[in-house]
This record gives structure tokens, sequence and C-alpha cells, in this order.
């Protein structure tokens, strides 16, 4: 029981400073740089770039309005919380607690401005990649631990099936 409440802290205290950096990011960002404004950091490579995305991630689903949005997030919180406190595993726990704290920055966006306030732009040989902001990278990051764990237990239990430890 120990273990459960200090990964429930651990979460909470992910999910509390990175929803704040996110929506601190987003608030220096939006009070320091023009709407469209392009600022260099790394030629040909890196710029801050203020954007506003009224699409899901990378500008997908552009159009297709607030309450749908609104519906998809609450669902996909839904089934992140769900499935947070179904998994007994406090590193799948932890993942989750990246990516809910990345739906919440984008969602509180969408729900006061009507939009995702985005500013990260990278160049990548030459072609533009999609704006984005800190929850973007909450997000990524944290589907990019998910899969990475789930890929690793895969290869330890075929490991185990191969060596007939089946316990």
């Amino acid at each position: 029981m120990k273990k459960k409440i200090g990964t429930y802290i651990v979460s909470l205290t992910i999910i509390v400073l990175t929803l704040g950096y996110d929506q601190w990011t987003k608030h220096i960002v939006e009070q320091s740089i023009q709407l469209n404004e392009r600022i260099e950091v790394i030629k040909n490579f890196f710029y801050l770039t203020y954007v506003q995305n009224t699409g899901a991630g990378f500008s997908l689903f552009e159009g297709f309005g607030m309450t749908f949005f609104a519906i998809v997030t609450i669902v996909a919180l839904i089934l992140i919380g769900y499935i947070y406190f179904m998994v007994n595993d406090y590193r799948y726990q932890l993942a989750l607690a990246l990516v809910f704290s990345g739906a919440i920055g984008n969602f509180i966006d969408r729900l006061v401005l009507g939009y995702v306030r985005d500013f990260f732009s990278f160049y990548i040989f030459g072609s533009p990649f999609p704006v984005f902001n800190v929850a973007d990278i909450c997000i990524t990051i944290g589907f990019a631990i998910l899969l990475i764990i789930y890929i690793y237990d895969e290869y330890k239990e075929k490991k185990r099936w191969k060596q007939g430890n089946l316990s």
C-alpha cells in the first residue's frame, strides 16, 4: 500500500509540475512573441513560432469544432484514468501521468481560448515539422515510455517462455 501511495504522489507531482510548466511557457510565448512571428534560435533548424492551433496534434482535424475535441479529450482522460488505476505497475502509471498532464494542458487551452498555443518549430532536413508545445512533448514522451515498457516486458516474457521458466 505504501508503494501505491508513493506512486500516486509522484504521479500527481509529475502532473502538477508538467502542467504548470506547459501553461507557464505558453503564457510567456503569448506575451513575448506576436502571432505567427518566428524567432530563430538555431539557424535553419529551430525556431520559436507562436501559432494558434484549432486542430488536434499537428493540426489534424482542424475545423472539427470544440464539441468534438471536448468529447474526445474527456473520453481520453477517463480512459487514461481507468487504465492508471487498473494497472499495478508504477512504470506504466508514471508514463500515463505524463500523457494525462499533456492532455489536460491542451484541453485547458481549448476550453479557455478555443485553440492550443504552440511554439516549438523545427526544420528537419530543410522541411518544417509541425509546431508543438510542452503538453505535446509530455504526451509523446509518455506514449514512447509506454511503448518501450511494453516491448521490454514482452521481450522478457518471451525469453522466460523459451527458457521454460513459466512461473
